[in-house]
């Protein structure tokens, strides 16, 4: 974690804030409207477990309401509180409105370590957690709809879809209450995949441009690439596993909580994946190098470094050492101010993390809409597309047969061509539209402008900048 003497994780956030808008012209009192946590609601409640009263502490932070909903997720973890809620409460907005998803940003947090708790203890406290959300409004499809984090999940996302259903029997929107519930119980296709399918489509966005790649001294493509991933959860997994299935990279480190394990010809992730799952723990793989000072891993040479766990985890006391000349954060603040400030020294190019795992909320957005709608993504058109396609198929060999051409299409082109786009096909085309404008718009800033010399600036210019437009809008 952060050494001491650097600034906590709100004040990185504020501190990143002060750069950007250091460079725009907003009116003082509008800089400190868009900057500031509207409220924050700290709830302590208790549940019997075990003979006893339990007592819990739970939080939920609105950052701004320029937009209503508020999104954002919800964590479950001991490192919960609310400096830490409230910062990423206003990551949130900045990341809602990098890729346009008509939210403000919000977040919350339950102070509790989930492994502690069988299921059913956990469905109690998390159904009375929720209760105390939705009796206050902090659980509302119109006004704050809360999403997995870490140490929660679609389970999770379920029992509070039902708590809010149960209390608002007439509510014909209650599935819209929260995002990242199962398909089955109102949720969405690639929901679970999203955040790390949007960390690769992020990198591939990069690599499209030969001017960002020569900034961080890479050229080719993803193909071959050697990628350290610290921290193999949700979003890790996937982004690991997409990289080095679809785009040819090579996975060379996987750090974890207890140790790190290394491989330069690259590892299998849904091997070590599934190792993790059956033992609790990466000791005792045998694919691969075990090394017990996993933080140490981070320095090793490599050409992209994912840290997608927790935040603080580059910081001053490591970030000299640091040797890859790209960075893209998985995880929110995975990078402190201070470290920040001597990666782009070195010359490393960081793509930040309210553009790297906006998949998350973008897809989150689908389901949302999804939900208000009340139908699934292609049901109406897709077997429209089909036949549509089919015509043109049926033409093309008819008019191959009749003039003799004697050609035929590959059995696979037509397989693939005469499929129409299923809800999947959808959220993903609709994940990489977005993550290719968010990156448009940053990269036009951060070349378009002398004075911005990085992504993260850039990207906290083009938010603010939407941000001010929209309360401008309102008479601010």
């Amino acid at each position: 974690m952060a050494v001491t003497g650097e600034p906590s994780f709100r004040e990185s956030v504020d501190l990143m804030f002060n750069r950007a808008v250091a460079l725009m012209d907003l009116s003082p009192g509008l800089e400190q409207k868009i900057r500031v946590c509207n409220s924050t609601y700290t709830v302590r409640f208790g549940v019997r477990l075990r003979g006893k009263i339990e007592t819990f502490t739970g939080y939920r932070s609105v950052h701004s309401e320029h937009m209503e909903p508020v999104k954002g997720g919800i964590r479950y973890a001991m490192s919960v509180n609310q400096d830490e809620v409230e910062a990423l409460a206003a990551l949130m907005t900045y990341k809602c409105a990098l890729v346009e998803t008509p939210f403000g940003g919000s977040k919350g947090g339950l102070c509790i370590d989930p492994r502690q708790w069988d299921e059913h203890e956990l469905e109690q406290i998390t159904r009375r957690f929720a209760y105390e959300l939705i009796k206050r409004d902090l659980i509302n499809p119109a006004q704050n709809v809360p999403a997995p984090d870490m140490g929660t999940g679609e389970r999770e996302m379920a029992w509070m879809a039902d708590q809010y259903a149960r209390m608002n029997t007439t509510d014909i929107n209650a599935k819209a209450c929260v995002t990242g519930k199962p398909p089955h119980a109102g949720g969405i296709q690639g929901r679970v995949e999203a955040t790390g399918r949007g960390v690769q489509y992020a990198l591939r966005e990069f690599f499209r441009y030969p001017e960002d790649k020569a900034a961080a001294g890479l050229g080719g493509g993803i193909d071959g690439k050697r990628v350290i991933v610290q921290g193999l959860g949700n979003v890790g997994y996937h982004a690991a596993k997409f990289l080095s299935e679809e785009d040819g990279a090579k996975i060379v480190a996987i750090i974890e909580h207890d140790g790190a394990l290394t491989d330069d010809k690259g590892l299998n992730v849904e091997d070590v994946r599934q190792w993790i799952v059956k033992h609790g723990s990466i000791k005792g793989y045998a694919g691969a190098a075990f090394v017990e000072d996993g933080a140490a891993v981070l320095e090793h040479d490599c050409d992209i470094l994912i840290p997608a766990a927790m935040e603080g985890v580059i910081h001053k006391g490591n970030a000299a050492r640091i040797k890859a000349p790209l960075i893209i954060e998985a995880a929110n603040g995975p990078i402190t101010f201070g470290a920040d400030e001597l990666l782009r020294k070195k010359g490393c190019v960081i793509i930040p993390d309210m553009y790297a795992n906006a998949g998350g909320v973008t897809v989150s957005y689908f389901e949302w809409v999804k939900n208000l709608s009340h139908i699934r993504f292609g049901r109406m058109q897709r077997r429209a597309e089909e036949a549509r396609s089919r015509l043109i198929v049926e033409e093309l060999e008819r008019l191959s047969s009749d003039r003799g051409l004697g050609w035929e299409l590959a059995p696979d082109f037509k397989e693939r061509f005469l499929t129409g786009s299923d809800e999947l096909a959808l959220v993903r085309s609709g994940l990489d539209d977005t993550m290719r404008a968010a990156y448009g718009a940053m990269r036009e800033v951060w070349h378009g402008r002398n004075d911005v010399g990085d992504l993260r600036v850039a990207a906290y210019i083009v938010a603010i900048d939407r941000v001010a437009k929209t309360y401008r809008s309102k008479g601010l």
